[in-house]
């Protein structure tokens, strides 16, 4: 077993999430502290400004840098960490035509640690086809095999759905003899999750995120723009397929609409997202929500109401919904260091089993 160090900082642009993991890159050994450092106000703003960019645009080298030295900074409070799972911050994600990109040097933040880094997870697998995410369905697919070891799940298929800037549902069968194995992981973008009601949040009242969904249950969701937002082309792709943050422009659609309107509103277009993903999986016996999103108390009574299953926690499993997904890419950073497959067909599309990630080592 490796102790490593996964860290993750998604497009919900909050701040950076930290957590040790113990795993031999196929089980889970143990999970250990973990640790969260929000972005500063102006932090936030300059990453912000980055989104859509790519290398080479103007405000890119700045949030690449700020990633590098947030994350080492925190990197820093864990020494006992023997290698680290640096994801970077995503600016554009266009898998079917320029790329993906996340920035921040990996080479840098492992001169800077002295450790051992794994970085840009996402590359190799976009350059073989695949759409480059989700990354975390394999990690999921292990998190339910070591929650049903410990009798806290069923020996049945069950979803993972995280919250996120864009939502994500893996679907697995934590029988499988590996998440590469056929059938064992399906995983998806669902479509916006948090990131059109933090903007709404931003943009009107000068605030992060609807804190506990206070504003949306003070709203009524408008069902006519939810039901011209699910024309969108992404709901009538096959799966697997992958979102950019700001591939729904859903802001306008609101722009009429009261702010706990205009809230509700985008809180059950996620949920309904989740829900015409769903529709195209056996329906699975639980969806277990992580992430950010989970805390919205608004968020999930929707999902509740709009899900042909049992909604609950992924807490109820054992699981750490804050850090489910930085303790993913310190899994996967096991994964890469030993040449295990990263992401599949049934998860990215890729034609075949891919092992993403850099590895750079710090110079002595």
């Amino acid at each position: 077993m490796i102790r490593a160090l996964g860290m993750m900082s998604g497009t919900s642009l909050d701040g950076v999430d930290a957590a040790l993991i113990d795993t031999d890159g196929t089980r889970i050994g143990g999970f250990g502290r973990s640790a969260y450092r929000a972005y500063s106000g102006n932090e936030s703003a300059m990453l912000h400004a980055a989104l859509g960019q790519w290398p080479g645009d103007p405000d890119v080298a700045e949030a690449g840098d700020l990633s590098v030295a947030t994350h080492a900074a925190l990197a820093e409070t864990f020494p006992e960490a023997e290698l680290v799972g640096y994801h970077g911050q995503t600016l554009a994600h266009d898998p079917q035509g320029r790329g993906t990109h996340q920035a921040g040097d990996g080479a840098s933040l492992a001169r800077k640690l002295g450790r051992p880094v794994v970085w840009d997870f996402r590359t190799e697998d976009v350059r073989q086809g695949g759409e480059g995410a989700p990354l975390a369905p394999f990690f999921h697919w292990a998190c339910a095999e070591w929650a049903m070891g410990q009798g806290l799940l069923p020996r049945a298929p069950v979803a993972f759905l995280n919250l996120g800037g864009v939502g994500n549902l893996t679907w697995v069968d934590p029988t499988a003899s590996a998440p590469e194995a056929p059938g064992a992981c399906i995983a998806f973008d669902t479509g916006p999750a948090n990131a059109p009601l933090n903007d709404l949040m931003r943009s009107r009242r000068g605030v992060a995120r609807d804190e506990g969904g206070a504003m949306a249950a003070q709203g009524v969701p408008d069902e006519g723009v939810i039901a011209d937002f699910l024309t969108h082309p992404h709901f009538a792709r096959a799966v697997p397929k992958s979102l950019d943050r700001d591939a729904f422009d859903l802001l306008p659609r609101v722009s009429g609409l009261s702010d706990a309107d205009a809230a509700a509103t985008l809180t059950h277009a996620a949920a309904a997202a989740v829900a015409a993903g769903l529709a195209l999986l056996p329906v699975p016996e639980l969806v277990l929500v992580c992430g950010g999103g989970r805390l919205n108390g608004a968020m999930m009574a929707a999902l509740t109401a709009r899900l042909p299953c049992r909604v609950a926690l992924v807490e109820e499993a054992g699981l750490d919904g804050d850090m489910l997904e930085a303790q993913a890419f310190g899994w996967l950073a096991v994964r890469v260091m030993r040449g295990l497959p990263t992401s599949g067909p049934g998860t990215t599309g890729a034609p075949g089993s891919v092992c993403g990630g850099r590895i750079s080592h710090p110079r002595l």
